[in-house]
């Protein structure tokens, strides 16, 4: 009913930039909130970067100054600019959509299915 697909990823070497999108789609009335996760083997899914809807955006430190989420409401639309990548950001990007589907329903979360991230010479 509520599909988020992400795009962007790839290899790119330390120092260099990446732009990751992430179109949520089908059954939307509102979006709460907009979020990005990585994960890598062996390691809990942590959350890189969050806009609340109209509000507060929030940053894990290790990316806070390189990091920069970003949103396009009209296309239901997310973004993360990420520069000054390390190896250590390598990993499986999700994106993470706070999602109303009429109006007075309660918000779900949905996932995408992640979007591969390697920064390495």
């Amino acid at each position: 009913q509520v599909q988020l697909v992400e795009s962007g990823g790839g290899l790119v070497q330390p120092g260099g930039s990446l732009r990751l999108s992430c179109a949520a789609s089908g059954s939307i009335f509102s979006i709460a909130s907009m979020a990005w996760y990585r994960q890598t083997p062996g390691k809990e899914r942590e959350l890189v970067a969050l806009s609340i809807t109209g509000g507060r955006t929030n940053y894990a430190d290790s990316v806070k100054g390189r990091c920069t989420i970003s949103r396009d409401n009209a296309k239901n639309t997310v973004y993360l600019q990420m520069n000054s990548l390390k190896p250590e950001d390598t990993a499986v990007y999700y994106c993470n959509a706070g999602v109303t589907t009429y109006r007075g329903f309660p918000t779900n979360y949905y996932w995408g299915l992640g979007t591969q991230v390697t920064v390495s010479s």
